[in-house]
Formats: C-alpha cells, sequence, structure tokens
C-alpha cells in the first residue's frame, strides 16, 4: 500500500458508537417487563435545571413488574413524579412517602406493535449513520487519491471500509431482530 492510509479504526470506532448508541435506544423501550433503564431518558425540573432522574434518587427493580425510585430529598418527590408523567413512558407513578412506585402495565398487541416500529425506526437510524461513516472512509480515499493513491490501494481501502460497514449493519440488524422478538413476547 502507498504512504496515504485511511483512518479505518477510527471509522470502526465511529460505527462502533453507533451500535453503542442503538442498544442505549432499544434499552428505553419498554417490553413489558421492569426494568432500571427505561428510566435513564426522563430528565427532572430540580434546583433550577434539568436533572437525570439518576441524580434525584435510587432506582430499584424490587419486582418483575414494578420499579421503585427512592428520592433522597423530599422537595422533589412531585417533580420526580411529574417528570415521569410526562416523560411518554405510559407509567403512572404512585407516591409514597420518599418511594415513587412504578407498576409496568401489561402490554397489549397494538402497543407491542407500535414499540416493534419505533425499535424499527431506531434501527434504520442507526444504519443512515453507519452509512454516512462510509462515506466520510470513501471520501478519505478520494482524498488519497488526490494523494497519489494507486488504484489497487484504492481498490484494498474500498474492500475494507465495505466490510465494515456491511458488518456493523448486520449486527444493527440482529439487535433489531432480538428487540423486536422480546418486544413481541405474550
Amino acid at each position: 500500500m502507498s504512504d496515504v492510509e485511511v483512518d479505518l479504526n477510527g471509522l470502526e470506532r465511529r460505527m462502533d458508537g453507533t451500535m453503542t448508541a442503538l442498544r442505549t435506544e432499544f434499552a428505553s423501550l419498554r417490553t413489558g417487563r421492569a426494568s432500571a433503564s427505561i428510566l435513564e431518558p426522563v430528565m427532572v425540573e430540580a434546583y433550577g435545571s434539568q436533572m437525570p432522574l439518576n441524580q434525584c434518587g435510587t432506582v430499584n427493580v424490587p419486582e418483575p413488574r414494578m420499579i421503585t425510585v427512592t428520592v433522597w430529598d423530599k422537595s422533589l418527590l412531585g417533580a420526580v413524579e411529574k417528570a415521569i408523567r410526562n416523560s411518554g413512558l405510559g407509567i403512572n407513578p404512585v407516591g409514597d412517602g420518599m418511594v415513587i412506585r412504578l407498576p409496568i402495565p401489561e402490554l397489549n398487541e397494538e402497543r407491542r406493535q407500535e414499540l416493534a416500529k419505533v425499535a424499527g425506526q431506531y434501527a434504520e437510524s442507526a444504519r443512515i449513520a453507519v452509512r454516512n461513516v462510509r462515506k466520510d472512509g470513501m471520501d478519505q480515499i478520494k482524498k488519497g487519491k488526490a494523494e497519489g493513491m494507486g488504484e489497487d490501494d484504492q481498490h484494498i481501502w474500498h474492500d475494507e471500509i465495505q466490510t465494515l460497514t456491511d458488518q456493523a449493519i448486520a449486527n444493527i440488524d440482529q439487535a433489531l431482530e432480538s428487540k423486536q422478538e422480546e418486544i413481541m413476547q405474550v
């Protein structure tokens, strides 16, 4: 190969980052089982600013269909309940002193299909992000061509980038299939 190189490690790292972000988004989808991760995106209006819920209290899963939030500062109890109620998770918090109980309702078939579609949208966004990383790699090859990279080297780098892309998209598809199965289980 010539002196001009494509940053394959950087491209791979960015594709892996896309997969990590997708897993985080999938974790926020409710599947009928209690999971503390569904509360990660919830932001609470506390002390004059927005704070993540996990910085206002302790999140526990004492049983399969129940999440509890033990609020550290009693004055934030109402704000935490309001944030959970307004989060769009479809969970109705029940306050009990310093503890907020979140019973996880059973998902009906329509809601399961809706969640499966949302998972598909998340996966498509991840695929687009991977394709954008691939495009950046191809731009590096074009830049290398302008700097004297040979045609053989261009083909080698192109194949390497395409292999990375195909692998990342296969991982996304596998994660989507797994998440949709999890959502559709009755």
